[in-house]
């Protein structure tokens, strides 16, 4: 949700944590604010986006070498000056900056009002550094104990950061259920929500585990739980570059992450893929064959974007692996007592590996004997921490809102796993397998080849940028393209837009057809394509405005939709890797046409890490 920033050491604080700022406004970008710890404490803070914080700060005098900066998703309270962070004690000499939600925030306050505390915001982040002010009051303790023990009393989930100013040199971070890493420099300390604030100052980092507390200072890091106990830091070196996470000549994040999806694709593939002996190596799921070959059932659990990638998995690992397969939002897994059994797997795929619905579904999963497998793309995650095995996308940062390359970086990762199953468990044939395989090593090349076709996407979306409603249809294994082409639509440019099974729309959705209404229709040719053509004439007979995703050398269809965008032949099990990519450019195009900030999409943020 928020993204944080911490700085303790010899430079001048406030660049670095500005900067910083700017590269995680992808977080939340409702309001951002600053602390500065120089002698006295001092915090700026402003709604709106970092700019507009730079523009509040102006010329005044910031000198500190320690300081810290949050930009905000609202939660509780709505974006204003004064429910942006960071948020002070009575006193004004404590300062916290909160990513999450601590639930029993109203019942913590009615007592502390009671003590008399009074309280300037609407959120439950004012109402904890308050708490740590209480306890380091009656306790008498220093800001390190104070912490911990309003943190043992609080429900929810947090990551924070908190200054002192009676502890000048002193910095105090904690974490459960939102992200938090420690950048380790040479006698300097950083502290983010991700490591893309770190990057340019050092590559070694330590991932807080939940429940534990990062106190820095005296040019030291001491790592304890909640129980007090001091904690081993595993620091690791960081596989990332500064130049992923610059726009490299791009007008925004969103197109660049679309063009790396080349890249992004073999990327998934590299070390997996070895088409010169016709194999795939997934040592995840090697480690666990039996269970996987003897699964009773397969569960693929996410959330937005990532469940459209599950959605595919279901299609893949019933088609290719004979294995039942259930699709499920995280959101809503854990909250209607499901059926889960020890022979089952979960397959829990997410960007970030930290959303929190997710995360909360696995744990539950876990309790119930499940092995759990992790997708997602973020090295050292939570849920690539929680899970028994599973494998990285190494896409690269994603800093657009609106997921791209993650997304066909999950569904190569899904059709790998699904190929390599169905040839462990004979359900698949050898030659199929193998012609499986060299269709997955062209993905990349064919997806190239419909870039190289954007502008016809541009001139496209000329038509239809002012519309208000889109419907998206598709069959098989392009139904789940159809829901994702809807989402992308809605999230980045607003216009509300819903995808189907192009067979129900006679079930409902044909009563919304007139000539003011835009189809997408995902027509390739497959086992469907007939029925498709159907659909097609069902919505013309209705004057809807129909643009077909179809199949290179398609005459049939180009004679009847409106518009039509072709894209290279390939196995069906694999052709929502290519039909996805036009239907990104589409909302793409639109949104920019309309005007909207497509990398920072109102309301929106990139990792949902509170329920």
């Amino acid at each position: 949700m928020c993204g944080i920033v911490g700085y303790l050491g010899r430079r001048q604080a406030l660049p670095i944590i500005i900067k910083g700022l700017k590269r995680l406004e992808y977080r939340g970008y409702d309001s951002a604010g600053i602390a500065l710890l120089n002698g006295s404490l001092d915090i700026v803070k402003k709604k709106g986006k970092v700019i507009d914080l730079e523009n509040e700060i102006g010329s005044k005098p910031m000198d500190a070498t320690l300081g810290m900066g949050h930009t905000r998703w609202a939660t509780h309270g709505e974006p204003n000056d004064k429910n942006a962070h960071p948020h002070a004690s009575t006193d004004g000499k404590l300062a916290i900056i909160h990513n999450g939600i601590i639930e029993n925030y109203a019942s913590l306050k009615k007592e502390l009002e009671k003590s008399g505390h009074k309280f300037l915001s609407d959120t439950d982040t004012e109402v904890l550094i308050h708490l740590i002010e209480e306890i380091k009051i009656q306790n008498n303790c220093n800001i390190e104990e104070a912490v911990r023990l309003a943190l043992n009393e609080v429900v929810g989930a947090y990551a924070i950061v908190v200054l002192s100013q009676d502890e000048e040199r002193t910095l105090i971070a904690a974490r459960k259920g939102s992200p938090l890493v420690i950048g380790i420099g040479e006698d300097e300390f950083f502290v983010a929500s991700d490591a893309t604030p770190i990057i340019e100052y050092t590559n070694n980092v330590t991932y807080l585990n939940d429940r534990e507390m990062a106190i820095i200072k005296d040019g030291s890091l001491v790592v304890k739980n909640l129980e007090n106990i001091v904690k081993t830091p595993f620091i690791q070196k960081l596989e990332l570059d500064l130049e992923d996470i610059e726009k490299g000549g791009y007008a925004h994040f969103m197109l660049k992450e679309i063009f790396e999806q080349p890249k992004s694709i073999r990327d998934a593939m590299r070390g997996r893929l070895v088409l010169r002996e016709h194999q795939l190596i997934l040592s995840g799921i090697d480690q666990y064959l039996n269970r996987f070959i003897n699964a009773e059932r397969m569960l693929l659990i996410g959330c937005g974007t990532s469940w459209h990638a599950g959605l595919i998995g279901e299609y893949l690992f019933e088609d290719l692996a004979r294995i039942p397969t259930e699709v499920e939002y995280a959101s809503e897994f854990r909250y209607r007592n499901p059926v889960i059994r020890d022979k089952d797997i979960v397959i829990a795929i997410s960007q970030s590996g930290e959303t929190a619905d997710t995360l909360a579904a696995i744990e539950l999963a876990k309790s119930k004997g499940s092995l759990i497998f992790g997708v997602c793309n973020a090295v050292g995650s939570s849920i690539a921490r929680t899970a028994d095995a599973g494998a990285y996308l190494h896409a690269g940062p994603e800093i657009g809102v609106a997921s791209t390359k993650a997304f066909t970086s999950q569904v190569t990762i899904l059709a790998m796993m699904a190929m390599y199953l169905g040839l462990k468990k004979g359900t698949i044939p050898l030659s199929k397998y193998q012609e499986l395989l060299n269709a997955l090593d062209s993905v990349p090349d064919k997806v190239s080849k419909i870039l190289s076709k954007a502008d016809e996407i541009l001139e496209i979306s000329k038509s239809f940028y002012q519309a208000t409603n889109f419907l998206y249809l598709g069959r098989g294994y392009n139904f789940p393209v159809a829901l994702e082409g809807a989402l992308k639509l809605k999230e980045i440019s607003y216009i509300h837009a819903e995808g189907y099974p192009a067979a129900e729309m006679k079930h409902g959705p044909i009563a919304l057809i007139d000539e003011e209404m835009p189809v997408v229709f995902i027509a390739t040719k497959d086992s469907s394509y007939e029925k498709v053509i159907s659909n097609i004439q069902e919505v013309k007979a209705r004057k809807g405005k129909v643009i077909a995703i179809v199949t290179e050398g398609d005459t049939e269809i180009k004679g009847m939709a409106d518009f039509t965008f072709e894209i290279p032949n390939i196995a069906d099990p694999l052709v929502p890797l290519l039909a996805v990519v036009p239907l990104q450019l589409l909302s793409y195009h639109i949104a920019i046409l309309r005007g909207c900030n497509v990398d920072q999409p109102r309301n929106l943020a990139k990792s949902v890490t509170v329920e």
